[in-house]
This record gives C-alpha cells, sequence and structure tokens, in this order.
C-alpha cells in the first residue's frame, strides 16, 4: 500500500505545483515547485492554508486554513490541532484518527501546503521583487531566499545585506556581505532565517561633485571609491580645473558638524561628500 499512497501523494503536488505556477508571484505564499517537492518538513502554523485528501473517499477532501489555535475542523475528527507540527506528522495525526475511530481500516491520507503564511521573511530594498517569502525546508538560508527575491539590483549601495529579527528573545541584527557567501574561501556562511526575519538592501549612498569638472552633480559611492576615479567618473578636469586644492566637505556623523578636509587623490570618500573642484590661477 506504500507504493499506492506514494503515487496518490505525486499526484496531487503535481496539481498543486500547476495551480501555483499559475499564480505565483512576490508575497503571494504560494509555492514554487522545488519548495512543494520540499514541504514535507514544514512546520505548520496559524494562517497557512492545506488540501487534505484520503484516497478513495472523496468525502474527506478539504481545503483549510488554520486558525490563530493552529486548528483546523475537518470530518468525522472535528476540531484537530496541525499546528507546531509537520506537514508530514500531520498527514500521520489525521490518519490515525481515521484509523483509531474506526472510520477507515487502512487510510492513506496526503496533506499538501497550498499557502505558507506561518513561517515568512520579510525582503525589503533594492531586490527586484521585494515582498514575503515562505521558509520551507531547502530554501531558509539567505541565498535561497535572496534567490527567490530576483537578487541584488542595479542602485544597491553595496552587496551587504542586513538581517534583523528575534534570536532567544531579544533583537537580532547582522550584516552579510553577500558576494562572501560565495568566494572560494567561502569567508561569509550561507546565514540560516528564521520566522519573522527581515531583510534590506539599502540604496546606493551617493557623493556630489561640483566645479571645474566634465560632469557635475550626484553620483553613486561604490565601495573603496577614491577622488581620483570619483573624478574620472565626472569625466575629468575641464580645461580650467586643477587637481590642487580640491576640497571635500564631509558631515561629521556623530557631531553633524560639517568639516572641509583636502584628500588625496588616493584617499577614499564617504557617503555624502561634497567635492568642489577649484580653477586654475594659470
Amino acid at each position: 500500500m506504500n507504493w499506492m499512497r506514494e503515487l496518490f501523494k505525486r499526484a496531487l503536488m503535481a496539481m498543486v505545483v500547476l495551480v501555483c505556477a499559475a499564480g505565483a508571484g512576490a508575497g503571494t505564499g504560494l509555492l514554487t515547485t522545488a519548495q512543494a517537492a520540499e514541504q514535507n518538513d514544514y512546520i505548520l502554523g496559524p494562517g497557512d492554508a492545506v488540501r487534505i485528501a484520503v484516497y478513495q473517499n472523496p468525502d474527506l477532501s478539504l481545503e483549510a486554513r488554520l486558525n490563530e489555535g493552529g486548528s483546523i475542523s475537518y470530518p468525522l475528527l472535528g476540531n484537530i490541532k496541525l499546528g507546531g507540527i509537520s506537514v508530514s506528522d500531520a498527514e500521520k495525526k489525521i490518519a490515525s484518527g481515521l484509523k483509531d475511530g474506526n472510520f477507515i481500516k487502512q487510510p492513506q491520507v496526503s496533506v499538501l501546503l497550498i499557502g505558507a503564511t506561518a513561517n515568512q521573511v520579510s525582503v525589503l530594498g533594492l531586490v527586484g521583487k521585494p515582498g514575503r517569502y515562505p521558509l520551507i525546508t531547502g530554501s531558509n538560508k539567505l541565498s535561497e531566499v535572496m534567490a527567490m527575491a530576483g537578487g541584488i539590483t542595479q542602485g544597491a549601495g553595496s552587496d551587504i545585506v542586513v538581517i534583523s529579527g528575534v534570536r532567544e528573545g531579544k533583537p537580532f541584527r547582522k550584516e552579510v556581505d553577500f558576494t562572501k557567501v560565495f568566494a572560494s574561501s567561502g569567508t561569509e556562511p550561507d546565514f540560516t532565517l528564521q520566522n519573522g526575519d527581515t531583510l534590506f538592501v539599502d540604496r546606493a549612498p551617493q557623493i556630489y561633485m561640483y566645479g571645474e569638472v566634465q560632469r557635475a552633480g550626484a553620483q553613486i559611492l561604490l565601495r573603496d571609491t577614491t577622488l581620483l576615479q570619483a573624478l574620472a567618473n565626472a569625466g575629468g578636469l575641464t580645461l580650467r580645473g586643477t587637481q590642487r586644492g580640491i576640497k571635500v566637505h564631509r558631515r561629521d556623523p556623530a557631531t553633524g558638524e560639517v568639516k572641509i578636509i583636502e584628500p588625496g587623490l588616493n584617499d577614499k570618500l564617504m557617503p555624502q561628500d561634497i567635492i568642489y573642484v577649484k580653477e586654475s590661477l594659470f
């Protein structure tokens, strides 16, 4: 009977995948093909929607959403709590209830997760598809969720992903350099996410350049950009410009005080720097 149960379950899963493929989108809570195949270990919780089927017993087929207590009302069994257990354990619990109640001798039960809302993370900022994404087995790593969200887009300040949430009852915040997750040296682990985490990719900081440059105005400040590189991004100096005596107006983040400095060409710039290139006297 095990092979029959497995065949029955795969057929139902294929139906769910087709439905999800037709309507899936960022933040919808619907599952992709890979997620549907890995959902057995997903821990059910309030708000999750499930599809229950019993082989050769269509009257016991049901689509239901877990209430705030993690329970559903199921034919013959009444109120049954599924919150806090995995999808596969939910199958066993319903099957045991039907068997122990002498309703069905050998019940073949299939439970499919069709809407995951209890275990989700939010992805915000400069990513391809901001929204809420479910955490299921195989999709609870930072790289997996970022892939579902379309990755970091152009205009982001860096490859830093800020993760905030709660760990052991205390506020939690971590910055992960996403490029180092895939570095050959493996300097940054692929962080494991938890329910309720928020991922944020910040907008790129800017600097402002005016005076004797070809293209004055704002420009994105990439990581480790030097004054010389910023001048190059601005198209270089005009015929009247000079590299001598370039002044940078820099605000102290702690005090808010603006200081005027004269950096070297190879010195790194800071966010919100205002660079003035003066006219040559000769």
